[in-house]
């Protein structure tokens, strides 16, 4: 008798190495594909949730030899029998998919919103803060360090932590600017090991570094390449500023002290005093770094705007000198090679947007793929973690997408980032 090609084995026997077929809808599983090889436990734990009691498996594809197996016993084909997948058990399993699908959906979906009304929150802030400091600069000080002190509380008690896409449109460079690099100093600060003192003051500093900006111009706020030589110095005098501001705030030192290298260089090629090296604070040198990447990725001129990849490329291959080796090498872990924000093609030739990165596994994000099956609006988040035979192949300028993936994934003209608990594992019908 000829060899069937699959067999059936009871959920507690899976191991890695076997070449699975899943028997599910593709709504109802997390994986890109029903059918693969299991390279990790954690694939293992994510198809046990999936409320299987076996699940069919192809020796000839598998690594264990066939015989180290045990195998579930194939049920026999009885249209009498009432135990038999009979229509009303199809659609139950059916039904049962459709609300796993839901409730994956809304959770993503209210992660997403809690991420971005925090966001917002602190964009106004920051607005009542320009509109403040001057008449309340005290006041407008303790609402400043409370609100740090929150983000630096959650980013600690969250264990890890992922930085996340936000929508486009969440506020103009101004307000936004500030709230970015905020954001990414902290996860950046943390990633670096700051202390908890330390990381309130880089907080402050980056959530305030730029505050000097309002008592210039509105012609000379960001640096453009056809300034004057009078307008750069009208420009670099913001640095001044924005110190001067915050020492009426009652800023501490440690933040005064970024705010005022914030635009410095290791290699001594920033302004306004040139610093070198270790002339320069841990908190300032991750300042400068995190604020030239985001000056690069929301230009003022969005039509010089480059994608995040880019910019991560352009900060290691042209601007490696200018920061701290240390600094820039823990931002490249942090952010991941194809930061959030970054529009991306797979292996299998798909096209892709990530939006979260885990620190942890920064060259396994998170992405929504383009599949024209699937309305936008009810794409699932892929983990690239529980897919390890899928990976990226390259990063893509958005014009270069077809136009009915550049549709469906809508990159971002203006880069909003802001931070989540990172998924260690999604649990069944969770979004991954």
């Amino acid at each position: 008798m000829e060899e069937v090609s699959s067999k059936v084995i009871a959920i507690e026997r899976l191991q890695t190495g076997m070449y699975v077929e899943l028997e599910l809808g593709w709504m109802a599983h997390p994986f890109p594909t029903g059918s693969f090889k299991i390279t990790s436990e954690r694939q293992i734990e994510i198809i046990q949730g999936l409320g299987l009691r076996q699940v069919r498996y192809v020796p000839a594809k598998s690594d264990p030899p066939p015989s180290t197996l045990v195998e579930a016993p194939l049920q026999a084909t009885n249209p009498a029998s009432p135990h038999n997948d009979t229509a009303a058990q199809r659609a139950a399993q059916e039904q049962l998919q459709r609300k796993q699908r839901a409730d994956a959906l809304a959770a993503q979906q209210r992660d997403l919103a809690v991420c971005e009304r925090r966001f917002g929150q602190t964009v106004r802030q920051y607005k009542q803060v320009l509109e403040q400091v001057h008449s309340k600069p005290r006041e407008v000080m303790t609402q400043c360090q409370t609100l740090v002190d929150s983000f630096v509380g959650d980013m600690q008690c969250n264990g890890e932590t992922a930085i996340r896409l936000l929508s486009d449109g969440m506020g103009d460079k101004l307000a936004m600017h500030p709230v970015n690099v905020s954001i990414i100093s902290l996860l950046l600060g943390k990633q670096l090991g700051l202390a908890a003192a330390d990381l309130a003051d880089l907080g402050l500093a980056a959530f305030l570094h730029d505050l000097g900006k309002t008592e210039l111009p509105d012609r000379v706020r960001w640096l453009d390449d056809s300034f004057s030589a009078h307008e750069i110095k009208a420009y670099q005098s913001h640095v001044a500023q924005s110190v001067m501001l915050g020492q009426r705030m009652g800023l501490p030192g440690g933040a005064l002290q970024a705010v005022a290298q914030h635009h410095e260089m290791v290699d001594g090629s920033g302004f306004p005093v040139r610093l070198k090296g270790d002339a320069m604070t841990l908190p300032g040198k991750i300042l400068a770094l995190v604020n030239r990447y985001e000056n690069l990725c929301n230009p003022s001129r969005p039509s010089l705007a480059v994608t995040p990849h880019e910019a991560l490329a352009l900060l290691f291959a042209q601007f490696k000198s200018r920061f701290d080796a240390t600094v820039l090498g823990g931002f490249i872990r942090m952010m991941g090679v194809y930061p959030p924000g970054s529009v991306v093609q797979l292996t299998d030739e798909r096209y892709a947007m990530v939006v979260s990165v885990n620190s942890s596994r920064p060259l396994k994000p998170r992405i929504i793929v383009f599949d024209a099956q699937v309305p936008p609006h009810e794409a699932l988040i892929l983990d690239l973690e529980a897919a390890p035979e899928l990976s990226i192949k390259r990063s893509l300028k958005p014009a270069s997408l077809p136009q009915a993936a550049l549709e469906y994934l809508s990159p971002r003209q203006r880069i909003c980032y802001f931070f989540e608990r990172a998924l260690d594992a999604p649990a069944p019908g969770e979004a991954t």
